[in-house]
């Protein structure tokens, strides 16, 4: 079969990995096959980016670090380090469960103490005994079992659910239409079992997906849903190491039928922009979506049914700034395309002879301090991507909407809630809580 079938593909995140690996790569099963041959560590999952074609296979995965939001990357899990449950005796089992039954923490396989094992890493690299987690290295008929940190008992075996107990059995087959932003079912466990967080807790986690924030959102008790335009229904999970992380819904078989709020002009960031246009914004002709040359990517038009990819139309499937595509230019993978703001289109149908009265468009510098500034900037000046300020991931924080309702504090817009010295955003880099961005100040002459 396909080397890709033995991995979970999850688009649009990234994760944290101490031990990773760059490599070059066409696409994504040369990327696996990277990870496969890896020898530098034992490669759990790879990360892709669509436009600089780049490779990084990763030791850790999704279960072991912290996972975040990038629009351009797409991550590989291996399928087998994922389950949660075991199969028959659990010889495959690669989960995290770390404590016995009896709720006794499990000693490292490559340790000594408290006990001198006989199953050691180095005697069974096929056995995928890493760290203190529950394995079956011998084919024990009672399942997985760890040696314990208890110095009176040496091993006892780990309660580890069967993966059949898992399946939830429904009258009614649910499934989600495009990508689940309609999605109301009652599926409440991810695709690796756990179970899903209510909406309305904050413990284990603290997030701002509350339904006073999203009153439209049908986030009831802990039904997994897709609130903010990822790639399927998701849920915060009741598993303290794990923030979130996807529900395994199907595709439904009927396709959608084309919305009617389709627009042959611009509006907001044109993610609803249905036009013919197809050449970029420098005169470049865009690349047909359902074509890889020049340019391959991993915007497939059957895996998104409602993003309209149809042609070479300029669209914006990810949420970018405006319509984008990617061009005939070998030289140049993707760039944006100039559609006509819908307020041109208008005036331009109407025939006036005088032009409409307009909101004068956002400045992209700032006077003063920048607390009036109300750009679209979403970039720190180091060149990382600024946190939705509603969202309280990967940093918590208290410069929120509606703790701050004069300041615009809208998607992940730089602004100057707090009076500092001009305006800033939280990253998306776990590693860095906050940063000024990369605005110009207004040139104090300029004409009001």
């Amino acid at each position: 079969g396909d080397i890709l079938d033995d991995y979970v593909r999850t688009d649009g995140v990234w994760i944290l990995s101490r031990n990773k690996q760059f490599y070059q790569t066409n696409n994504e099963k040369e990327c696996a096959e990277k990870c496969e041959a890896e020898r530098n560590f034992n490669c759990r999952a790879f990360l892709f980016t669509r436009k600089k074609l780049q490779c990084l296979t990763l030791a850790e995965n999704s279960k072991m670090t912290v996972m975040f939001n990038s629009t351009d990357a797409v991550l590989y899990e291996k399928k087998i380090y994922l389950l949660q449950c075991k199969r028959g005796i659990g010889k495959d089992y690669r989960g995290t469960e770390a404590k016995t039954r009896k709720g006794i923490p499990c000693q490292k396989w490559a340790d000594k103490t408290p006990h001198n094992p006989n199953y050691t890493p180095e005697k069974h690299p096929n056995a995928g005994l890493d760290e203190n987690f529950c394995r079956n290295p011998d084919g024990d008929e009672s399942g997985p079992w760890c040696y314990t940190t208890d110095p009176a008992t040496r091993f006892d075996y780990c309660n580890i659910p069967e993966c059949e107990d898992q399946i939830m059995h429904t009258g009614e087959v649910e499934c989600m239409q495009c990508n689940g932003e309609d999605y109301h079912g009652e599926v409440s466990r991810t695709k690796s079992g756990l179970e899903c967080q209510r909406w309305d807790a904050q413990e284990p986690h603290a997030h701002g997906f509350t339904l006073k924030h999203f009153p439209e959102k049908d986030l009831r008790m802990n039904y997994c849903r897709n609130p903010d335009g990822e790639l399927q229904p998701w849920c915060f999970t009741t598993s303290p190491t794990k923030r979130w992380e996807y529900c395994d819904i199907p595709r439904c078989t009927t396709r959608p039928s084309v919305s009617h709020l389709s627009s042959q002009c611009l509006s907001g960031k044109g993610e609803d922009y249905r036009g013919r246009i197809a050449i970029t914004k420098s005169g470049n002709a865009c690349q047909h979506w359902n074509m890889q040359f020049p340019h391959r990517h991993g915007w497939i038009p059957d895996r998104y049914p409602c993003k309209d990819l149809e042609e070479n139309y300029c669209r914006n499937p990810d949420g970018e700034k405006r319509p984008w595509c990617y061009t005939i230019n070998s030289s140049i993978r993707w760039e944006y395309c100039a559609i006509p703001h819908c307020d041109e289109s208008k005036q331009e149908i109407a025939g006036r002879s005088y032009p409409p009265m307009q909101v004068p468009p956002a400045e992209e510098c700032y006077r003063g301090k920048g607390q009036s500034y109300r750009g679209t900037t979403s970039i720190t000046a180091s060149g990382i991507k600024c946190q939705a300020w509603n969202s309280l991931f990967p940093h918590r924080h208290e410069k929120t909407p509606d703790r701050f309702p004069n300041a615009d504090l809208r998607d992940n817009y730089c602004r100057n809630p707090d009076g500092d010295n001009s305006p800033w955003c939280f990253t998306t880099d776990p590693s860095m809580t906050w940063e000024y961005c990369n605005i110009k100040r207004c040139d104090d002459h300029t004409q009001e």
